[in-house]
């Protein structure tokens, strides 16, 4: 058997994490995470990290090891990751499994990314400072003007990917989308790509339970002791802004559990959005019920 990578993906509270540790068994695999928040050491009941039974199941990769502080881009995690699973592959492992559900990390993994200029922190300041004072539609309208087939083609609901584009595209003097890669970086390891799906109305169950099992499990507390730091990127995430307004008085703990299981939903219908653009990806359904 030749060198080779199965991307385990899906919507968030899918059940990847499970899936993915009875696949890496399997084939006596780690577990190279590609989630873009999980990565943080300061976040871990929103992002529902791995119970301490799963990591010990299977070793895992890219869980908890970054910090907030320090800014951290799709390009970084392509750069550590080939170099993890090269090291992987020399130690003897013919297949790595990868599971996450941020598609730009898995994109990143397995097709590279463009070369966009860095991010400038004085102008990335200024920029977060516009978006909470004017919002993010104040973004958007720099995005259709400073680049309309950018402001068309990518998801505008997102204030991080609006404030990026905009940000390279001031940055750099061209638009945002001409710097999409037009052929994929080759990778000298197979490829194989799964995301897990579930009917939309199991799904919904799912995400629900999981939500009151954060609040059970400490949610309000973990994000009470990152309000210094509550306008980093990496808290600018569904689960942390709703509880961030439930602190500030602005909606009762329930309505903040409602808003944070709503826009999971939505965020869940954009992953799948994202998945369905892979041709080379395979669809597999899972049972309404267990893992």
């Amino acid at each position: 058997m030749g060198r080779k990578l199965i991307i385990v993906s899906g919507p968030t509270a899918v059940g990847k994490t499970a899936w993915s540790i009875g696949l890496a068994q399997k084939y006596d695999s780690p577990i190279i995470s590609c989630d873009s928040r999980q990565i943080y050491k300061e976040l871990s009941i929103g992002t529902a990290v791995p119970s301490p039974e799963e990591l010990a199941a299977v070793k895992h990769y890219f869980i908890q090891d970054h910090s907030i502080h320090q800014p951290y881009t799709a390009g970084d995690y392509e750069v550590e990751a080939l170099a993890l699973m090269e090291r992987l592959f020399a130690d003897g492992h013919e297949v790595l499994v990868a599971s996450g559900g941020s598609g730009f990390f898995v994109e990143a993994l397995c097709s590279g990314l463009p070369d966009v200029p860095k991010a400038d922190a004085q102008l990335r300041r200024e920029l977060t400072e516009r978006l909470e004072k004017e919002g993010l539609e104040s973004l958007r309208m720099d995005l259709r003007r400073l680049d309309p087939e950018a402001y068309r083609t990518i998801d505008i609901t997102n204030p991080q990917r609006v404030l990026r584009a905009v940000e390279v595209c001031l940055l750099s003097g061209r638009t945002f989308s001409s710097f999409k890669q037009s052929e994929p970086k080759k990778r000298d390891f197979e490829i194989e790509k799964i995301c897990l799906v579930r009917p939309r109305e199991v799904m919904a169950e799912r995400i629900s339970l999981r939500v009151d099992q954060m609040i059970k499990d400490g949610l309000v507390e973990e994000v009470r002791g990152l309000i210094p730091y509550r306008d980093l990127p990496a808290l600018r995430t569904v689960g942390y802004a709703e509880v961030f307004e439930y602190l500030d008085g602005v909606c009762t703990l329930e309505q903040a559990a409602e808003k944070i299981k709503t826009n999971t939903r939505h965020y869940a219908k954009r992953q799948l959005t994202w998945w369905r653009r892979d041709p080379n990806v395979k669809f597999n359904w899972l049972p309404h019920k267990g893992i």
